[in-house]
């Protein structure tokens, strides 16, 4: 089946199949957050990424396609990206990996603190920890180049299609849109695929001609 990256809550899981990480996204809780399993095709170990609602379902996916996922990265601190964080953990006994500037506000505590230009490794899979301050002081983003040579990029609340995540000040905003323009936008290629923490994924192409636009609205 083509993945497209449409969920929505209470209905199936989404999967996409790389040459190195197989990817499967799922919509949970309330405000319809997504979460992603990341399984190496090579070792078939795995990486949660937002344990945002939904225990269950969640416990369930990092089940799906081979070995419990040992990690769970949170990309950031608000409250619905975590609800199932404590479940999960407990469940599985994952290891926990947050965004440095982000740790104490996430109630289960995180035993590693990600900063910009770290790396993680999901077996032999390698992703890129990318911070972009403004919606939080400490979100994570991670990039994954694939053996095939495309780019896969989560961005969690910090860039959807249509926009950059909410900001509660200009000045979050402004640093928001720095680090996206030139963290991401500057370093990454238009085919460069993206994974939003709600809603549909898009491209770095597809978005890129708005960068202008954005700046100009403040949001």
């Amino acid at each position: 089946m083509t993945y497209t990256g449409e969920v929505s809550v209470g209905g199936p899981v989404d999967v996409r199949e790389l040459a190195g990480l197989k990817i499967a996204k799922l919509a949970v809780g309330p405000m319809s957050n997504n979460a992603y399993l990341l399984r190496c095709q090579a070792s078939g170990r795995a990486m949660l990424i937002d344990a945002a609602n939904e225990a269950d379902r969640l416990i369930e996916l990092t089940r799906l396609g081979g070995e419990t996922a040992g990690t769970v990265l949170t990309t950031h601190r608000h409250a619905d990206h975590w609800q199932a964080l404590a479940a999960v953990v407990a469940q599985t006994g994952a290891r926990t990996l947050a965004g440095a500037d982000d740790a104490a506000g996430i109630p289960v505590p995180t035993e590693r603190r990600l900063e910009h230009g770290d790396t993680v490794h999901v077996g032999d899979a390698e992703l890129t920890v990318i911070t972009l301050r403004g919606h939080t002081p400490g979100s994570v983003a991670l990039y994954f180049r694939d053996p095939d040579g495309s780019g896969h990029l989560f961005t969690g609340d910090s860039l959807f299609p249509g926009g950059p995540g909410r900001t509660t000040s200009p000045a979050d905003f402004n640093s928001l849109m720095d680090d996206l323009e030139q963290r991401v936008f500057d370093v990454y290629d238009d085919d460069t695929w993206f994974y939003p923490g709600h809603g549909n994924d898009s491209t770095l192409g597809a978005e890129r001609p708005h960068l202008a636009e954005w700046r100009a609205r403040g949001w």
